[in-house]
């Protein structure tokens, strides 16, 4: 049989892709799968239709769209993203859906349903370099809508486009109004150096090294965590990256930081190779790389290096005693951080039989280096989740071990944020030492401002210090340090509960119900959406998230709340108690 010949035309060309997908993803997956695709049912295809586009290729996150008309790409193009303006008027800032569009004239392959040739990777290129909400075209679409449509085009000159072998001469469409309006869909740059520290990429033979690799890259962010001039992308956040080819001018839109580190860790017997480039995220430029070999018994001062050098690369003038704030070891104990890393992999699993092995690499680790802080710390943690989520077997005996753990911790971690922030909400909310506990979280956040979830735990403190307005400023703080954690969660319930102290049960019910969505394992948030919107008089919508909450627990009744309150106060333990009552709670 004869094989059909691949059709080559000329076409205008129109690459579109939504800004920060990955993060709005990481916020809301269900919400924003939901509000794009009103936007393409009521807006982007309507007008694709209208002005005689025919899509051939979507994503996820984007589309391509083949167009007989230069003009009519541009007015398609245009009049979309107008509309999202309009369309972003009814959204909260940090949910709207913005769009970067490339138009591009050229010659194309069309093979079945692929589309190939030079023209469409031009469209690609120039859409990366749209603004937020803006369209970057060719000369040859300039020249051809020039005096046809009443817009103004912005002329960049030639540039060098990624794997682009000649220079494109890039115009900007300047749409007034609309890149102001859509800006708001992505996190703003801060008013101080920020990075990324992307994870590490795993070179070795041994696909279960992963860990190495990971806890390196966590180890460069605590580190540049700690110095105060610099804003550090948490490693929850910036670890949604891992194992995605990734742009990194994307990465720094998407993350709203200025810098990103990114490397590779190969490591072969007693061996250790770790590569690291720095990169100027808004230019794609290298500002520095370096490759450091060693034996893997001085592999801290390798990561010293590391951390060395991009610190002097981002800001020359930080005072030396900063630098070396950066380049504090966790342990002299390489036997004792590996456990450690392996405990950390565990505790990222979210589940009892996670916990339970943590705790026990935990405890390997403080066997092998009792002075070990950050250990101590995370293993008192893991006892405040098995409180959590009633996992406990024997409630005094295991308090009293998170107790001691914790205060451990505090002993020989004074300077490390980490188990400072995770001693105090140990002690918190585990021992129901919460002056204590609050004590220990503050230090931590002083002592390392940019660590998000230093910032969660004194947001949860705050709440049973009786400060729920400090403590929901505190947790959208935790939100911004780090807009892609998969923890975000645990920072909406946190809002929550400070709205449910102060009596906004709407609110409560709203920011819990988000944190439900997010992981519906989690069910303290459940519980407290359940007796929000029961209190709010949404009784319906009350009823149902019992429903949910009696699936997923069927022994839970009224008699045992008690042991999961999660306020202090015993007027806001009975405003819950009548909430989750009022919602059909049995007793």
């Amino acid at each position: 049989m004869k094989q059909k010949r691949a059709e080559r035309r000329i076409s205008a060309i129109l690459a579109a892709d939504v800004v920060g997908y990955s993060r709005l993803m990481g916020t809301d997956d269900e919400g924003t799968l939901s509000q794009l695709k009103g936007h393409h049912n009521t807006l982007v295809e309507p007008k694709i239709r209208e002005h005689r586009g025919h899509i051939v290729r979507t994503t996820g996150d984007g589309l391509l769209v083949l167009f007989a008309s230069v003009v009519e790409a541009l007015r398609c193009a245009i009049e979309i993203q107008r509309g999202m303006v309009k369309r972003n008027t009814r959204v909260p800032p940090e949910k709207r859906i913005a769009f970067r569009m490339g138009i591009n004239v050229g010659d194309i392959i069309i093979d079945g349903v692929s589309v190939h040739g030079d023209g469409v990777n031009v469209a690609a290129r120039l859409e990366a370099l749209a603004d937020i909400g803006g369209i970057c075209v060719s000369r040859r679409v300039q020249e051809d809508a020039h005096g046809t449509i009443d817009v103004t085009f912005e002329d960049t000159g030639e540039q060098q486009l990624k794997n682009i072998a000649r220079l494109v001469h890039v115009f900007r469409v300047r749409l007034e109004g609309v890149g102001e309006a859509a800006a708001a869909a992505v996190p703003a740059l801060p008013n101080k150096p920020s990075i990324a520290v992307l994870p590490f990429t795993n070179m070795s033979d041994d696909p279960n090294q992963d860990y190495f690799a990971d806890g390196i890259a966590e180890d460069i962010t605590t580190a540049l965590s700690r110095v105060h001039a610099l804003f550090v992308i948490a490693r929850n956040s910036s670890f949604t990256y891992k194992g995605r080819a990734v742009d990194i001018t994307r990465v720094g839109r998407e993350l709203g930081v200025r810098y990103v580190l990114e490397g590779s860790v190969r490591k072969a017997g007693t061996q250790v190779r770790v590569s690291g480039q720095l990169i100027d995220a808004s230019t794609g430029a290298h500002l520095w790389a370096d490759r450091m070999d060693g034996a893997l018994d001085d592999i801290f001062a390798l990561q010293d290096r590391i951390t060395t050098n991009v610190v002097g690369a981002i800001l020359t003038k930080l005072e030396q005693a900063e630098i070396k704030r950066a380049q504090r070891k966790p342990t002299g104990s390489l036997d004792a951080y590996d456990f450690y890393l392996r405990a950390m992999a565990n505790v990222h699993h979210w589940t009892k039989e996670g916990i339970s092995e943590a705790l026990r690499l935990f405890y390997q680790a403080i066997k092998l280096d009792p002075e070990y802080g950050s250990a101590y710390g995370m293993a008192a943690w893991c006892y405040l989740r098995r409180r959590s989520d009633g996992w406990m077997s024997d409630r005094v005996q295991e308090s009293a071990e998170a107790a001691r753990l914790a205060r451990l911790a505090a002993k020989f971690g004074k300077d490390d944020a980490v188990a400072l922030s995770r001693a105090g909400f140990a002690l918190a909310f585990v021992v129901d030492d919460v002056d204590a506990g609050a004590d220990l979280v503050e230090r931590a956040v002083l002592l390392n401002p940019n660590l998000a979830e230093a910032w969660y735990f004194s947001s949860r403190v705050r709440v049973l210090l009786d400060e729920p307005e400090v403590a929901i400023e505190h947790a959208a703080r935790a939100m911004r340090l780090s807009p892609l954690d998969p923890l975000t969660f645990l920072m909406q319930y946190s809002t929550a509960l400070a709205h449910f102290h102060a009596g906004h049960y709407e609110e409560a019910g709203s920011w819990a119900e988000k944190a439900r969505r997010a992981n519906a394992n989690f069910l303290p948030a459940l519980r407290v959406a359940a007796a929000s919107f029961a209190l709010a008089e949404k009784l319906a919508k009350a009823a149902e998230l019992t429903t949910h909450l009696r699936e997923a627990d069927p022994s839970l009744t009224i008699s045992g709340l008690a042991e999961l309150n999660p306020f202090r106060r015993p007027k806001d333990f009975a405003k819950w108690v009548e909430g989750l009552r009022e919602a059909g709670l049995p007793n």
